[in-house]
């Protein structure tokens, strides 16, 4: 249910233990914050926070475990959607409940292969961003609004990032506060509020909305695997993004949902469909 939130395995984040513990560390409005979830047999969740944010990501942990998301009116008209629904077994939709963490890696992984972007995310959040409060050593929050706009230009280019994403990134911090109202506006006009700001288009709102308030009709539109793998799962062919919204048009109101289904049941891109390159960030 949290996957969507962690960034390869090697996000300084989140960490998940053998027993499924898992640590979350995040921003808030009044600071970096740590969150640890624990299951026991029954399925019963503890949570515990460490930081000033504490209330605000305990209050939060109901809709963070999917407590607002609702399927109801969902039929699925695809054998393929059906399976990804049996076999999620009653996984929801998790919401952050806020959109500033969720922001920034969204716009690292524009235009990259996650395997770049995963890599600036990792060196943001270790060099720019706070230790995570509480007992959980290694744990990093990604940088603040503040912070992020404190970095100077040729740490940019360290850490990977292109002019686009930085002018982007700063753009954003600048009306960082703004931008959470989008959690509560939802829907369409919570993404279209996210693209008032210069360089973030429905790929990225999108990509937000389905982690900051699990909004189950958010489709990646622009997605460079997406329209191949929901058109090869669901018409037999690859498609383009119009053609893609065409063939989930019988989910209105729960693409996302139904796109989520499709990694369920495990459907991929064909081996033969076209890689974007890994750059050296080095020659940038």
């Amino acid at each position: 249910m949290l996957a969507p939130l962690r960034r390869g395995s090697g996000d300084p984040t989140t960490r998940v233990d053998a027993s499924g513990e898992v640590w979350w560390a995040t921003t808030t409005p009044v600071g970096p914050t740590t969150l640890r979830l624990q299951k026991d047999h029954a399925g019963t969740v503890t949570a515990a926070a460490w930081g000033q944010g504490a209330s605000f990501v305990l209050d939060n942990v109901p809709d963070l475990l999917g407590a607002s998301d609702d399927d109801s009116g969902f039929v699925a008209v695809h054998d393929v959607v059906e399976r990804g629904r049996r076999a999620s077994r009653g996984v929801r939709l998790c919401a952050s409940g806020r959109v500033w963490d969720v922001l920034v890696a969204a716009v690292l992984e524009q235009k990259v292969t996650n395997r770049e972007a995963w890599r600036s995310w990792r060196e943001l959040c270790r060099r720019f961003g706070s230790r995570a409060p509480g007992p959980f050593d290694g744990l990093w929050a990604a940088p603040d609004p503040l912070q992020l706009r404190q970095i100077r230009d040729w740490e940019w280019h360290r850490a990977g990032i292109d002019g686009a994403r930085r002018r982007t990134l700063l753009a954003a911090a600048s009306v960082a506060g703004r931008l959470e109202r989008a959690v509560e506006l939802r829907g369409v006009a919570g993404r279209e509020l996210l693209q008032k700001v210069p360089g973030i288009g429905p790929w990225t709102a999108a990509e937000v909305a389905q982690r900051a308030w699990g909004d189950p009709d958010a489709v990646s539109v622009g997605d460079f695997h997406l329209p191949t793998i929901v058109g090869t799962a669901l018409v037999g062919r690859p498609l383009d993004d119009e053609g893609m919204l065409e063939a989930l048009a019988p989910y209105e109101g729960h693409r996302h949902r139904a796109v989520r289904y499709l990694g369920a049941a495990g459907v991929q891109r064909p081996r033969f469909a076209p890689r974007m390159p890994v750059r050296n960030y080095r020659t940038m």
